[in-house]
């Protein structure tokens, strides 16, 4: 078998089977050129489902005479010139198949009148051959694209086509998207000489906003947040329904990058996220969202439709779309409650109000304290941001709110404990006292050997750790350990035991700066955690200490010491197998301020006669 070019007419057809998928392929393809040309009017007039007739009229820029054949060629555009323009590209089509591969399996005819052209001319190409005849014609200014009696050279195709009544409901859907994404262009839709649609140019907020009613339908706006953030280089707005207007299937799902409509899985993903504790698994939202960000982050020439594009920076483009959603979601629900049951609370917590509003009451109540935390934290480190800056919840600052929230979980932060650590770490580093000349010798990996009155002492590093990290919680335990809200809630499910404790014990939980919400019978959705657990995983730490406290319920309620304990071992045992030689010394140093009860806590031996390596085999 030999090898051979494809004829054009053949590898035309080919190429079509990709752009061309049905009538309404057509028309998205027709409609994108004529939003390339600049044309602020578009009618489209369909018969037949689109089988019979696809008649798209602009006023756009138009085609001068000498380029119509060139136009009706197969990588043929005006739209890119090189390797830099692809890189970064701003039109809606670049690849210059789309009337080609349109004139390959139906009979087109292209009439164009440019401004500055004083004839209109017009350009017909059949499908067999694809031989363009060119002729005068009478036209206004713009562009008509005649698409007559599609695939009738290819019956293969033909065939696969649905009823009439499918295939304008797919054209339609297609001209809704569009009509969302370019509120500057008037777009008119007929079938079989009947007006179904018909959109007006919408410049201020109410046109637009009755522009999205006229697609989504008016139930959509009354119960959709408008958001509108921007920050480091992109940019998120549009409408987002609240929760309370769900939908049964995912028809009302309209997300744009740089104007362009997508159904990108990443984008997608992210907005289902916000919704993650709000709806139910066979429920859907409903939005209209556009991101624009620089057209250098985002390749859009990764699908053969167009559909779907791919960032530089995927994982940031999810966090920021989730963030944003999110916080324009939580604040509606908390204003309406705290408006309603705020006060009420405060006296009758637990009594007569929903676990749902208890525990937005407590969410509410921990933002509060996490942004005291953090103006206390300014003022004892430069590292930290010079102010934060917070005020009520409120519907009309939804997306500011939103933009300061992403802002500040982008932001690392030193806390308060954490200096206090750091400080003492580098005294540790700075004092001229070396650990080969120290009455201390570190044995590998978790303890230390030294004397005292006389005696050798084998000291416990993990106990020490533990211990005074049990003091630091203790100090912070009558306001709260320091929170750190998640960037993505985790879900997690539990076993019965674990579920019904961490249901019956949200106050501890909450005290431990641990805000979690309980989504039904199984699982559980973290959304705050403490900071003194922020270098751990979420999902092992998490376990791990409700394990702990199962353990020590068993024998008795547990106390606040009790949790105290249990969260200062959780810190603690990440440290095993970690600890090096300065942070062997520091701890020596702490465990010379020690008092008889807590030095009894940590020494493990007071004997010289003991075998040391066999006392630590038989510890571990």
């Amino acid at each position: 078998m030999t090898i051979e070019i494809l004829p054009a007419r053949l590898a035309n057809q080919i190429a079509a089977g990709e752009v061309v998928e049905r009538p309404a392929s057509v028309v998205k393809e027709l409609i994108e050129n004529s939003l390339d040309a600049g044309a602020t009017s578009i009618k489209v007039d369909i018969e037949k489902g689109g089988a019979k007739r696809i008649r798209i009229s602009d006023n756009g820029k138009g085609i001068v005479k000498d380029e119509l054949t060139l136009a009706l060629s197969r990588h043929a555009t005006s739209k890119i010139k090189n390797l830099s323009d692809l890189e970064a590209i701003g039109s809606l089509g670049f690849r210059g198949e789309a009337l080609a591969s349109i004139s390959s399996v139906a009979r087109l005819t292209l009439t164009s009148k440019p401004t500055s052209q004083e004839n209109a001319w017009q350009a017909c190409a059949q499908g067999r051959d694809m031989d363009v005849v060119i002729q005068p014609a009478a036209h206004s200014d713009g562009t008509t694209i005649d698409v007559v009696d599609l695939f009738f050279n290819t019956p293969a195709r033909r065939k696969f086509l649905r009823t009439e009544k499918t295939e304008f409901n797919h054209i339609e859907e297609v001209l809704k998207r569009i009509a969302l994404a370019r509120f500057d262009v008037a777009f008119t839709l007929t079938h079989n000489g009947k007006t179904i649609r018909q959109y007006r140019i919408a410049n201020s907020d109410a046109q637009k906003d009755r522009r999205v009613a006229q697609v989504c339908g008016q139930a959509f706006i009354d119960h959709a947040v408008k958001i509108d953030c921007q920050h480091d280089g992109l940019e998120l707005s549009g409408w987002l329904a609240q929760p309370s207007y769900s939908r049964n299937q995912n028809d009302m799902c309209y997300s744009y990058v740089n104007g362009r409509m997508m159904r990108d899985k990443l984008i997608n993903h992210a907005i289902r996220q916000s919704y993650q504790e709000l709806l139910t698994n066979e429920s859907y939202p409903a939005f209209v969202l556009f991101l624009v960000l620089d057209a250098k982050e985002v390749d859009v020439n990764v699908h053969p439709a167009k559909h779907e594009v791919r960032f530089h920076q995927g994982r940031y483009v999810h966090d920021f779309i989730y963030s944003v959603c999110h916080q324009a979601l939580i604040p509606p629900i908390q204003e309406q409650a705290l408006d309603d049951n705020i006060d009420h609370f405060a006296s009758h917590q637990g009594s007569s109000l929903s676990t749902a509003t208890q525990a937005i009451a407590q969410a509410y109540q921990q933002s509060r304290e996490y942004v005291s935390q953090l103006q206390q934290a300014d003022q004892q480190t430069e590292q930290a941001p010079k102010s934060v800056n917070y005020r009520p919840i409120n519907r009309a600052g939804i997306s500011a709110l939103a933009g300061e929230n992403y802002q500040r979980l982008m932001t690392p932060i030193n806390l308060p404990d954490e200096v206090t650590e750091v400080a003492a770490e580098r005294e540790v580093e700075q004092s001229s006292v070396q650990v080969a000349n120290s009455p201390l010798h570190f044995v590998a990996p978790d303890y230390a050997l030294f004397v005292m009155a006389g005696q050798p002492r084998l000291l416990s590093l993990l106990k020490l750790y533990c211990l005074l990290q049990q003091e630091k919680i203790a100090r912070q335990w009558s306001t709260g350990l320091t929170s750190q809200p998640l960037l993505l809630p985790i879900k997690l499910s539990l076993p019965p035991d674990n579920h019904q404790f961490v249901e019956q014990h949200q106050e501890e939980l909450n005290q431990l700066g641990i805000v979690c919400h309980i989504l039904d019978k199984q699982s559980i959705q973290i959304r705050q955690y403490p900071a003194l657990l922020r270098n751990q995983d979420v999902s092992n730490s998490f376990e791990h200490l409700i394990t702990l406290c199962l353990a020590n319920a068993k024998e008795q309620a547990l106390s606040d010491s009790d949790w105290q304990h249990i969260m200062a071992r959780v810190i603690a045992e990440k440290k095993r197998n970690e600890f090096d030689e300065q942070q062997v010394q520091w701890l020596y140093q702490q465990t010379l301020e020690l008092k008889g009860d807590e030095i009894n806590q940590v020494l493990l031996l007071n004997s010289v006669e003991v075998d040391l390596t066999s006392a630590i085999q038989a510890l571990e």
